[in-house]
């Protein structure tokens, strides 16, 4: 069977500097699909770079921690704090659903917001994930599937990776962060098997994912086990370029200087021969055949 790859890059319409970044990993590397922040500081100048790629698949990223509404505060007010922001980070969102805290209808009017207003800028989303795979809890995964069938989207994420052991200790200098991103990982079983029946259920793609535990410091060694260890089917590989500009700083996230250095690595000649020598089918999340000239000339 054949084994195909996405190489998704979240974040799209952070700063400037990661749309830079992202471009670049498609007009120079692997990259083959995108997911688009609704609401973000770059989110109109991602848009308008978006039309002069239309062979780059665009889904959206939607966001409930970290960032802005669509909406007035007022119309979601279990979403956002005292500063009529989204929470600061994924875990007292999850905190906050599991006691009860969120509304679940004020969840399905802002993701819903977020989509329209993709789709009111002219782009057809391929798939839909979430900042922080805050989605991967349950109830927000059912209103996400919900919203991708309502909008004919057929890809959604589980963010849960089944990962080889070695992939795990053998991670050199960063190993301690890989084991604790694995555990975190590990940790979602329940909630990915409940997610993964709920899609099947109605008829969504959910691609077997990758990239996960590697979050922020994924080296040449980690990229090249990853793509050996691809199986049949179509695999997602999470990834996040960009440059690390003043923008990026001030948004509070943790990988600044790792964009740059996976940038680096989504173009380097050793990955792209990685994939050629694997034989692996680059597409996007609609399973639209993507090769770039770069992959085809490796020898």
């Amino acid at each position: 069977m054949l084994r195909r790859l996405v190489v998704n890059a979240d974040d799209l319409g952070l700063t400037t500097g990661v749309n830079d970044g992202i471009f670049d990993a498609y007009d120079q590397g692997i990259l083959t699909s995108a997911s688009l922040m609704a609401n973000a500081p770059a989110t109109a100048d991602a848009v308008r770079r978006a039309r002069s790629h239309p062979a780059l698949g665009i889904g959206v990223h939607l966001v409930l921690v970290q960032g802005t509404p669509v909406l007035p505060p007022g119309r979601v007010p279990t979403l956002v704090e005292d500063d009529e922001r989204f929470r600061r980070s994924w875990k007292p969102f999850i905190v906050a659903c599991l006691t009860g805290r969120v509304s679940l209808s004020d969840v399905e009017r802002e993701l819903t917001a977020q989509i329209e207003r993709v789709l009111d800028a002219g782009i057809k989303p391929t798939h839909l994930d979430a900042h922080k795979h805050v989605h991967a809890y349950p109830p927000v995964f059912a209103i996400v599937a919900k919203l991708a069938v309502r909008f004919g989207i057929s890809a959604v994420r589980v963010p849960y990776e089944r990962v080889r052991q070695s992939l795990v200790n053998d991670d050199g200098a960063n190993r301690a962060i890989v084991r604790r991103q694995a555990l975190l990982n590990a940790a979602m079983w329940p909630w990915a098997w409940r997610n993964w029946r709920m899609a099947a259920a109605l008829g969504l793609r959910t691609p077997q994912f990758i990239g996960r535990i590697h979050t922020g410091v994924i080296d040449a060694a980690a990229i090249q086990a990853l793509l050996r260890a691809i199986r049949a089917g179509v695999t997602e590989l999470m990834v996040h370029p960009g440059y690390a500009d003043a923008a990026l700083a001030q948004t509070g996230t943790r990988l600044v200087e790792s964009r740059q250095q996976e940038l680096g690595l989504l173009c380097s000649m050793a990955t792209r021969a990685r994939i050629f020598g694997e034989r692996i089918d680059l597409v996007r999340h609609d399973l639209t055949h993507v090769v770039r000239r770069s992959i085809r000339n490796v020898s």
